[in-house]
């Protein structure tokens, strides 16, 4: 044991004297590696899974990257124009026509988040409001920022919330693999070099990009994901445009989307929350769990496709959800339209319930100690 963890603070002080330019000499085959072992294991969305792991294991050793945020939002362009290409306009029709079922789903996802989290807060298992903060399924990002803004320790609450886009990722690459047999990995056109037809490959790129700079510019939560998802489906379904994407863009748009999501998962972070890890993992696992029996209440009330259903209420990561049902036989609009709505409600509501749980379990505290 003293020898292996000699050998890994030695790796780890080798990759921390690296250059920049070095960490990426080895990130970009390690991502390789893992993606291939997760293609012969038939594992959806193994070429974001794969840059993903390698993001982390990376960063476990102090081997920090970053991933220019201009490049990661390109790359949330080009998801959100795939994503496009399959998904017809009517996806805001069936939210406005089935509004109830919509409000209903995402309203349990988000009532058992914050349960746990009010169970986690109450427990003392993280300090102060953290994990109330941490426990909102979903628009990770900006829950963690509006968390440091409230004073919860932003390092726990970062830790929570990608953890659980990782096991949400992960839990869901595995299910929709186990489900649709060897369906292989992403979904790709087949032919990493196939001709391009370059005046539909044109209007894509300038729907990306133009998502992406509109999404910024709104401040939209999601807003290069999201943006060029809806905006390309109204497009493409009024023929406006011709939606073309090659294979090795949308590698690279997955490989950029992986490394983000990994790349915080720094040293520093994974330390200092080691303590905390198995209540987080179980807290995380039990969360995916609940979700999995709320899809199974909507395949009975609704009707919907049992791997539609869980996709559909998988708990945040709304990008990676989206890749991973678009390598897969799913109802494709009714998962991102779920996704979306969540999104738009936790975004709206998630800092109000955090609050007042946050001043519940102090109401509560001060009772116990009377």
């Amino acid at each position: 044991m003293v020898g292996l963890r000699g050998g890994f603070d030695g790796l780890s002080e080798r990759l921390n004297s690296f250059s920049a330019a070095g960490r990426w000499a080895v990130l970009l085959p390690l991502s390789a590696a893992f993606a291939v072992c997760l293609e012969f294991a038939h594992l959806p969305a193994a070429l974001l899974l794969g840059p993903m792991a390698a993001a982390i294991a990376m960063a476990a050793c102090k081997g920090t990257i970053h991933v220019p945020r201009r490049l990661f939002y390109a790359a949330q362009g080009v998801v959100g124009s795939l994503i496009a290409h399959s998904l017809p306009a009517s996806v805001l029709g069936e939210v406005r026509h089935e509004w109830p079922l919509f409000i209903s789903a995402v309203v349990s996802v988000v009532v058992v988040s914050m349960a746990l989290g009010w169970l986690l807060t109450r427990w003392r298992v993280l300090p102060g409001t953290t994990a109330v903060w941490g426990s909102s399924p979903g628009a990770a990002t900006v829950m963690t920022l509006i968390a440091d803004t409230y004073g919860a320790d932003i390092r726990l609450v970062a830790f929570m919330q990608y953890l659980r886009v990782v096991l949400v990722a992960v839990a869901a690459s595995v299910v929709a693999a186990i489900w649709v047999g060897n369906t292989g990995g992403t979904h790709a056109p087949s032919g990493w070099f196939r001709s391009i037809a370059w005046l539909p490959f044109a209007e894509t790129v300038a729907l990306a990009a133009g998502g992406v700079v509109l999404g910024r510019l709104l401040r939209i939560p999601a807003g290069p994901l999201l943006v060029p998802l809806f905006g390309g489906a109204i497009l493409q379904d009024t023929g406006l445009i011709t939606i073309e994407l090659p294979p090795l863009l949308l590698a690279a748009s997955y490989a950029l989307v992986g490394w983000s999501i990994g790349a915080r998962f720094n040293r520093p972070i994974l330390l200092y929350a080691a303590h905390a890890l198995p209540s987080l993992a179980a807290s995380t696992v039990t969360l995916i769990a609940a979700c999995a029996g709320l899809a199974a209440i909507l395949v009975v009330i609704a009707g919907v496709d049992p791997l539609t259903a869980y996709l559909a209420m998988s708990p945040g990561g709304a990008d990676s959800i989206a890749i991973i049902a678009s390598s897969t036989k799913v109802d494709l609009p009714f998962v991102m339209a779920m996704q979306a709505a969540r999104m738009v409600i936790v975004l709206l509501s998630g800092p109000t319930l955090a609050r007042f749980i946050a001043r519940l379990v102090r109401r509560d505290g001060k009772h116990d100690q009377a």
